[in-house]
C-alpha cells in the first residue's frame, strides 16, 4: 500500500472499488444529450465518469489525489483510444484551478464529502463560476444515511461501509446539497434525488 495515496487499495485491485461503468446520473446524461466541449471530472478515481463522457467526445481533465486512481483511469482510456481526450491532474480538488465560464459538464461524485463543508462550499463557487451558461454540473454525496456515518440513521444502517468512507469528512443531511446547489441562484436544478444505493 501507497501511504501517500489513502485510495491505493481500493484502485489497485482487479475488482476495482465502484467499478468500470459510469454512475447512472453521468450515464442518463450521456444518453440523453450529445455532450460537447470541456468535462472537469472532480474526483475522478479511476475514471468511470471520465471515460464515459470522452466516450461521448468531450475533452475531459480528469483531477483526483489518488495517483493509483489515475494510472488505471489512462490505461483504461488507452486501450479503449480515448487517451488523446482525457488529461489527468493528481490534486486535492481543494486547491484545482478551474476555468471560468469555460466547462460544459463537471462531475463531483462523492468528493464534496471528503472535505469540511466550508471547504466544500467554496468548491461549489468555483464550480458555478466554471459551467457555461448552458452547462451542467452532476453530484453525489454520502448522506447520514449511509452506514459509514457514526451518527443516525446511518449508525444503524446494517449495509457495509463503503471503502471510500475513510476520506469522508461531512456526511450530508437531508435536503443540504440541495440548499448549496440553490444558495446563489446561479444554477437550476434539474433533478434532486436522495437514495440508498443497496
Amino acid at each position: 500500500m501507497n501511504n501517500d495515496d489513502p485510495f491505493f487499495k481500493a484502485y489497485d485491485r482487479d475488482e476495482i472499488a465502484y467499478g468500470f461503468e459510469p454512475s447512472a446520473e453521468v450515464a442518463s446524461f450521456v444518453a440523453q444529450t450529445s455532450p460537447s466541449g470541456l468535462a472537469i471530472d472532480l474526483g475522478a478515481g479511476p475514471g468511470r465518469n471520465a471515460i464515459a463522457l470522452a466516450s461521448a467526445g468531450m475533452r475531459v481533465r480528469a483531477v483526483d489525489m489518488s495517483r493509483r486512481g489515475l494510472t488505471r483511469l489512462m490505461e483504461r482510456a488507452r486501450l479503449l483510444g480515448l487517451d488523446h481526450l482525457i488529461e489527468v491532474q493528481v490534486a486535492d480538488i481543494r486547491s484545482v484551478e478551474l476555468p471560468v465560464n469555460e466547462v460544459s459538464v463537471i462531475v463531483a461524485t462523492t468528493v464534496l464529502d471528503h472535505m469540511l463543508l466550508v471547504d466544500a462550499v467554496d468548491v461549489w463557487s468555483r464550480i458555478e463560476r466554471a459551467l457555461t451558461d448552458d452547462g451542467v454540473v452532476v453530484a453525489e454525496v454520502h448522506t447520514t444515511e449511509d452506514p459509514g456515518c457514526r451518527e443516525y440513521p446511518g449508525s444503524e444502517n446494517p449495509y457495509p461501509v463503503s471503502e471510500t468512507a475513510c476520506g469522508v469528512k461531512h456526511y450530508y443531511r437531508a435536503g443540504e446539497l440541495l440548499k448549496l446547489a440553490m444558495k446563489s441562484g446561479v444554477l437550476r436544478v434539474l433533478r434532486y434525488e436522495e437514495r440508498q444505493e443497496w
